[in-house]
């Protein structure tokens, strides 16, 4: 009988883990993975680490998993029926007080007439999105053009009250968008590095208190910032938890994502809060209505409308691939935060950690509701970042200071390093082996007053996907993450 049982117990498990990727936010959800264009894999916050820039948080949410460099003919634009958001709470109650909402415009080439050749005395359009070479100063070979606008909107995202936020030179409130790094070939008259440089704004965020107004904003493709060992993930955890770390281990290391990035000033994000500690995430909404045009031209596919209806969120890493259960996950992608008092059974029971345990004979923590764990994510932690609300979210202490990129630790706080993860997210966070080390009970060895070591007696252990992350990996300056893999060399 118990052999039985335990046959039933690791086939439930064994289906759990196929259901849920660790890989950060990529296809976490059933609904979400039809629609990669608004589906967030990462989000990132942070106090800036780039020299002379300390009095800034940088927030980063990508977009558009699993991008094949050489993903032509059309690459991997950004949708212009949807609403892309960066949500601040400063005031502890789950609710934003600020909101950053991106939204993206498409346009051929040719002054919106797209490029087209003569042919026998006719001109023809051609089926490529761009011709010729492309470099910052000439772009007239390109075929295809993504712009958008950002609006700072102060108290709710729907009904509060609007700014846009405008170029410093000539006050445009348009923003071009590089085109993808289809090749060398394309981009061999001057490096893609610095093509993508100049798309790179320095913006004005009038919305912000006078003094603290300055800011950055770029929206490009980028290599793909998290890393995971994410074959073996899938082959029911076919790794050793214990195991050595491997960079060749990451197979997201030949995929690129689409990155939207915004620097603001601190003293803007806190509205002027006490203890510095905000809370952060990204979310993306498409109309509730859409109708397929049955002739569809380049501007209208299809038809849309109705109110902004939320299909993709993203706060702390990880939460919905192995803490949501498979029944919830469109529906976690749906919620805000304030509502989160519906999914606190899977912080407070944690699936993950039983599974481990059956797989690999280590020893699941026997606290009861996982204080630890509503700490790390739904809360904060005690003389870090912790806030009045219980939700889930990324949480940045503000008055912890950045940690330079030679010196970051990524383990985090787990390590003394405490202007890394859980205090908000930067990207050389190994966020995979510290959610593992914390399913598994860390936090009851740091004598946090949350449960104790005996509590977890496995939770010293080094788990680890064996896939390294940290903060070599990246640029040390906006918007710090890499140049994206070439569709062609």
């Amino acid at each position: 009988m118990r052999s039985f049982s335990k046959k039933i117990m690791f086939a439930a498990i064994t289906t759990a883990i196929c259901s849920a990727t660790m890989a950060s936010s990529h296809r976490e959800a059933p609904f979400i993975t039809g629609n990669p264009k608004v589906d967030a894999t990462d989000f990132y916050m942070f106090r800036s680490y780039e020299s002379g820039r300390k009095d800034y948080v940088t927030l980063i949410a990508n977009y558009n998993p699993l991008q094949d460099a050489y993903g032509g003919p059309n690459y991997f634009s950004l949708a212009p029926d949807a609403l892309y958001e960066f949500h601040i709470d400063n005031t502890g109650d789950a609710v934003e007080d600020i909101s950053f909402q991106f939204k993206f415009s498409n346009s051929l080439g040719n002054q919106g007439a797209g490029i087209s050749l003569a042919i026998n005395g006719k001109n023809i359009a051609v089926p490529l999105k761009n011709i010729g070479a492309v470099t910052s100063t000439d772009s007239s070979a390109l075929n295809f053009k993504e712009a958008y606008s950002l609006t700072m909107m102060k108290g709710d995202r729907r009904t509060g009250s609007p700014s846009s936020v405008v170029k410093v030179s000539g006050g445009s409130k348009s923003f071009a968008k590089p085109y993808d790094n289809v090749g060398n070939k394309t981009f061999g008259k001057q490096s893609y590095a610095d093509y993508a440089k100049t798309f790179i704004h320095n913006v004005t965020l009038s919305g912000c208190p006078q003094g603290a107004q300055s800011g950055r904003v770029f929206v490009g493709q980028r290599k793909e910032s998290f890393a995971v060992n994410l074959g073996a993930i899938f082959d029911l955890v076919n790794l050793n938890p214990l195991g050595a770390v491997d960079g060749a281990k990451n197979e997201l290391a030949d995929k690129n994502i689409t990155t939207l990035a915004l620097e603001v000033p601190i003293a803007c994000l806190t509205g002027g809060n006490a203890n510095g500690i905000i809370g952060g995430w990204t979310s993306a909404s498409l109309p509730q209505v859409r109708v397929l045009d049955p002739s569809p031209t380049f501007d209208q596919p299809a038809i849309s409308g109705g109110a902004w209806t939320q299909v993709s969120r993203l706060g702390m890493p990880l939460v919905n691939e192995v803490v949501i259960g498979l029944p919830d996950k469109n529906l976690f992608n749906a919620s805000e935060p304030k509502d989160d008092a519906q999914f606190a059974n899977y912080v407070t029971n944690p699936t993950l950690p039983a599974l481990l345990e059956v797989l690999f004979s280590v020893k699941a923590p026997t606290v009861a509701n996982r204080p630890d764990l509503v700490a790390a994510f739904l809360t904060g932690l005690e003389g870090v970042n912790k806030n009045g609300s219980v939700s889930e979210m990324q949480r940045l202490n503000t008055k912890i200071a950045p940690t330079p990129k030679a010196s970051q630790k990524n383990l985090g706080v787990a390590v003394g390093d405490n202007a890394g993860f859980p205090n908000g997210r930067r990207p050389g966070d190994d966020t995979v082996d510290v959610s593992l080390r914390v399913s598994m009970g860390v936090l009851c060895h740091l004598k946090l007053g949350l449960c104790e070591p005996k509590d977890a007696m496995s939770g010293t252990l080094a788990y680890t996907d064996g896939a390294d992350q940290n903060a070599a990996q990246f640029d040390a300056v906006f918007p710090y993450l890499t140049t994206p893999v070439s569709g062609s060399k």
